[in-house]
């Protein structure tokens, strides 16, 4: 119910362009791949911030912006798609602890552009399937919810409000500093 609230008042305020993706619902945590325009995304974002400020009371808590590109050719997802991630019967060794936060980024988008390539073909007739046989048709596209949970306690990427922030403010490097920064979006 309230991703479908959000994105009909994303579509109010930006008319034309509608949101697809998915949504991978897990136990404790849940992925967001969310592809529209600059403003609806800059839209949710604002929303994912006002829902992280209701603290206790809040749908989802420690949300965390992992990447926004711009100017891309071509959307990952026909539709938008949500499923529920049930945990396997056997249980991997949680191998993030031994990873860089940029080697479990990278495996997590990897996952992400496999996941991308398979649910068209194998969902394009009917999304309300993708709820009931993600996790048993290809678990191996799906990202461990340890992954998930890893990424979203790390400093390194900032909270909606944090992006925000980044994004109204103009930058204003220190010339002499020699930092060098890089920005990744959608």
């Amino acid at each position: 119910g309230y991703h479908k609230r959000l994105f009909e008042n994303a579509l109010k305020y930006h008319s034309g362009e509608p949101v697809s993706g998915i949504l991978l619902l897990y136990s404790s945590c849940a992925l967001h791949v969310i592809e529209s325009c600059i403003g609806t995304i800059h839209f949710i974002i604002q929303d994912l911030a006002s829902l992280q400020n209701q603290e206790q009371n809040a749908l989802f808590q420690e949300i965390k912006v992992l990447v926004v590109s711009h100017n891309i050719p071509s959307r990952l997802f026909p539709d938008w798609y949500v499923t529920t991630v049930t945990p396997s019967v056997t249980y991997l060794q949680d191998t993030t602890q031994a990873q860089s936060t940029e080697e479990v980024l990278t495996e997590c988008l990897v996952l992400l552009f496999k996941l991308a390539a398979y649910v068209p073909k194998t969902f394009e007739d009917d999304s309300d399937d993708l709820n009931n046989d993600l996790h048993t048709l290809a678990p191996e596209l799906i990202i461990p919810a340890e992954t998930v949970n890893y990424l979203c306690d790390t400093e390194e990427f900032p909270s909606p409000e944090e992006f925000l922030k980044m994004y109204l403010n103009p930058l204003q490097p220190a010339m002499d500093s020699g930092m060098l920064l890089t920005v990744l979006g959608t």
